[in-house]
Parts: C-alpha cells; sequence; structure tokens
C-alpha cells in the first residue's frame, strides 16, 4: 500500500508545552499518549498509543474495571470526572478508595 505511513502504536512528536515526563501521559490536542522519555517542550520525543499502563489516580477515588477514565492536568492524576479533563482510557483494574494507581488501557471507549 503506497500511501501506509507506519503502525502508529508509538508515534514521535514534540513535547508539549511544560515538557514530558516518562510513563506519564502526553496531551497535545486530540492526541494522546505515554511518554517514553522525559523531555523539556519542543525537544522530539516517541509516545506509546497503545497498550495498558499503571497511572497515578485520585486517591479517595474507587475505580471499577470499565470506569472511563479522564486525566486531569492540573493534579496530574486519572480521575471518573469528565468536566474540565480529557478522555483517555478505560480502567482495566479495581483501585479501592484510597489506593494511588489504577490500571488504564489507552484509547476512546464507547462506555
Amino acid at each position: 500500500m503506497k500511501n501506509f505511513v507506519q503502525p502508529g502504536h508509538s508515534i514521535d512528536v514534540p513535547a508539549p508545552a511544560g515538557g514530558a515526563v516518562s510513563g506519564m501521559p502526553v496531551i497535545i490536542g486530540s492526541l494522546i499518549g505515554i511518554s517514553s522519555v522525559t523531555a523539556a517542550a519542543t525537544v522530539p520525543i516517541s509516545i506509546q498509543r497503545t497498550g495498558v499502563y499503571t497511572l497515578p489516580k485520585t486517591s479517595a477515588l474507587a475505580i471499577a474495571i470499565g470506569d472511563k477514565l479522564y486525566w486531569d492536568a492540573t493534579n496530574s492524576v486519572v480521575n471518573k470526572t469528565a468536566s474540565g479533563n480529557t478522555l483517555i482510557g478505560t480502567a482495566v483494574s479495581v483501585a479501592a478508595n484510597p489506593s494511588p494507581t489504577v490500571d488504564v488501557l489507552l484509547g476512546p471507549t464507547t462506555v
């Protein structure tokens, strides 16, 4: 196929304003991924677009498998609050209240 560019599981982008931290979400418009490296803004980085990642969550929040999860950029955690946050994926593990992390399957959800 002449127009194929790449599989898209991992893509290279410039780090956004504020930079990127290895293992944490990177959001550039509607493009979402997990940074492979820590880098300053504009430095080329690779972000992972697929897979399951353990991410920090709002500690005082119970999460069930299948819950939609949103990235709260202000507090650098996932939660279940859509307003003011960015949908990043779906919970694939149970996370009790309190607990520090949850496993998140990246990508759109139809729930």
